[in-house]
């Protein structure tokens, strides 16, 4: 009876981090829901695949046809980097937040969508031009 006991509190205990990363994987979703729209973009787009990296691309101000190097190992670290850089500088924000983005997207991700920061246009876009939606 000890044993099984054990067992009911070590399922217990596995628990405990499913929940906590559910409720990480809820705060970056809603972040990035939050970052699309003030973009300009769907926020429904946050959550799904592929697309989502479109309208990132589009936001970043990337040809979509960069969707190609997230396929492509190495490149895709690469591509991640820039477009999330392009993502920072779209809102105002330096290279520094850009590397945030990319490396350590749970922290900088609510930041950016909770936070104060406009949507500028993406880099390369004339200022007060809206980028063309999809």
């Amino acid at each position: 009876m000890n044993e099984e006991l054990m067992a009911q509190q070590g399922a217990g205990l596995a628990v405990f981090p499913l929940i906590i990363g559910l409720a990480v994987a809820v705060l970056v979703i809603a972040a990035m829901w939050k970052v699309f729209t003030k973009a300009g973009k769907p926020g429904w787009a946050a959550i799904v695949p592929i697309y989502n990296i479109v309208v990132m691309l589009e936001i970043a101000g990337k040809p979509v046809w960069w969707l190609v190097l997230y396929f492509i190992p190495v490149a895709n670290l690469v591509a991640t980097i820039v477009v999330n850089v392009g993502i920072a500088r779209s809102f105002g924000k330096s290279v520094g937040f850009g590397l945030g983005l990319a490396f350590v997207s749970v922290i900088f991700v609510p930041i950016l969508g909770f936070g104060s920061a406009t949507y500028g246009g993406s880099p390369g876009q004339a200022p007060g031009e809206i980028a063309p939606a999809m």
